[in-house]
């Protein structure tokens, strides 16, 4: 077969194979059939039935990509393996609700609209003693919410050693840029202390920022501030402001 005597992707969506489809659908499965007969052609192979492929290509574009998985790397807690299992409780829990509908965003007690929130941000404050808390998607969310919270317009002291990349192509310094918030680097990539953060503080800082070190490490001869120093130097350098 040559790739003139392929059929015109209107002409394949109507074999009637795949009559009883979506046009849409049928559209969309006949032009990737095409896309890769035109490649097989290319490479010397026959293509084939094109009806037959049109229809695995639906078959495939139905088919779930979310499956189960074994982990075997060592690592319990694995980002790209769905992180921890869910036991048996949650699980049965979230099929319940699921079933039906539920209150996600109703206050059934005032009778009105409430928030989703509200049914987390009580336990979580409870876990984790902060005077307010909220659930977003992901880690970089959550940060540039909060920046934008805390110090739009203002600074934010980061470790040199920390302006990272994180899972997704999350950047720190892209993170901060979309808070409203400017960064200041502190330290040196591999040293920083915590005398470098209260050097650098000023009228307009508002935050000190604590990256993880998850997913990298800077190893050799390193320093570090701990969380608990960080807090000791912000809470002697609190202002009116921050």
């Amino acid at each position: 077969m040559e790739r003139r005597d392929l059929p015109s992707v209107d002409k394949l969506a109507r074999d009637e194979r795949l009559a009883g489809e979506p046009p849409a659908l049928a559209v969309e499965a006949a032009r990737t059939a095409l896309a890769r007969a035109r490649e097989e052609i290319r490479a010397g192979h026959d293509p084939g039935d094109l009806g037959e492929r049109a229809l695995r290509e639906l078959a495939a574009a139905r088919t779930p990509s979310l499956r189960r998985a074994l982990n075997a790397t060592g690592v319990i807690v694995h980002t790209n393996l769905g992180r921890a299992p869910l036991p048996e409780a949650a699980l049965e829990r979230a099929l319940e609700i699921g079933r039906g509908y539920s209150n996600l965003e109703y206050d059934l007690s005032a009778g009105a609209r409430g928030s989703r929130q509200d049914h987390v941000a009580a336990i979580l404050r409870r876990l984790t003693g902060a005077e307010g808390a909220l659930v977003v998607n992901n880690n970089a969310a959550a940060v540039m919410l909060a920046l934008a919270a805390l110090a739009e317009g203002r600074e934010v002291l980061v470790s040199r050693g920390e302006l990272i990349e994180i899972g997704d192509g999350f950047r720190i310094p892209d993170v901060l840029a979309r808070s409203g918030a400017r960064l200041r680097e502190v330290g040196t990539t591999n040293r920083t202390r915590a005398a470098d953060f209260e050097r650098a503080i000023g009228p307009v800082t508002a935050v000190l920022l604590r990256v993880l070190q998850s997913n990298f490490r800077v190893v050799g001869f390193t320093v570090q501030p701990s969380v608990s120093e960080l807090a000791s130097v912000a809470g002697r350098n609190a202002h009116p402001h921050v």
